[in-house]
């Protein structure tokens, strides 16, 4: 296992969000405050090491939420750039281990980041988040593997990575992500969120 006081949370929190359509989907609403501040305020009592956000033109306060502020200004080059610009900065402190997290799934919790932290046995270890059919992020690395994740380029190997690592299983609604419109009303459905009643209302009275 390993400390928290040992890790650096990796929040990313940039890209073109083209799936969701003209709007930056962080800054959509979910059970009354923007996506992509669920999981800043799932993991504020987890005492990281240093906590460092990636992202763009995304309007969202994280400095406010304790966070460092590395902006990614060529998010064409997907996501794996801004995995570069974050471990990069991470790497600075000289922590044994980085936490990798999206901004984009909002029910990620602290439980499930200590399970990572239980699973931990080395400055080789992978271990990531999985639905009990594929592994995804949230992830945690160590510091063996941070050359590795400097060198991806690309799902494919995200997915070798990832592949020889341990998974934790959790329940699939706390692993799903947000790309596109469809993805966030049926999380608002599933969980029964009060903006989801008020848009079928508006819509009624239209």
């Amino acid at each position: 296992m390993i400390d928290a006081e040992d890790v650096v949370l990796v929040l990313l929190a940039a890209g073109q969000s083209s799936r969701f359509g003209m709007a930056n989907k962080l800054e959509a609403e979910f059970l009354g405050k923007p996506v992509g501040l669920h999981v800043t305020t799932a993991l504020e009592s987890i005492p990281f090491a240093d906590r460092i956000v990636v992202t763009d033109g995304c309007q969202l306060d994280f400095a406010a939420r304790g966070y460092r502020v590395i902006h990614n200004d060529d998010i064409a080059k997907g996501m794996s750039f801004s995995l570069h610009l974050g471990v990069r900065e991470a790497m600075k402190a000289g922590p044994k281990a980085i936490l990798v997290a999206l901004a984009d799934m909002p029910r990620v919790t602290a439980a499930h980041i200590y399970r990572l932290f239980d699973a931990f046995d080395g400055p080789d270890a992978v271990v990531v988040s999985s639905n009990g059919e594929h592994p995804t992020p949230p992830g945690v690395f160590g510091s063996g593997r941070f050359d590795a994740l400097l060198q991806l380029k690309g799902d494919e190997g995200a997915r070798q990575l990832v592949a020889g690592g341990r998974h934790v299983v959790t329940a699939p609604a706390e692993l799903i992500d947000i790309d596109t419109p469809e993805d966030l009303e049926r999380l608002r459905q599933l969980v029964h969120a009060p903006e989801r009643i008020t848009r079928a209302v508006e819509h009624r009275s239209d």
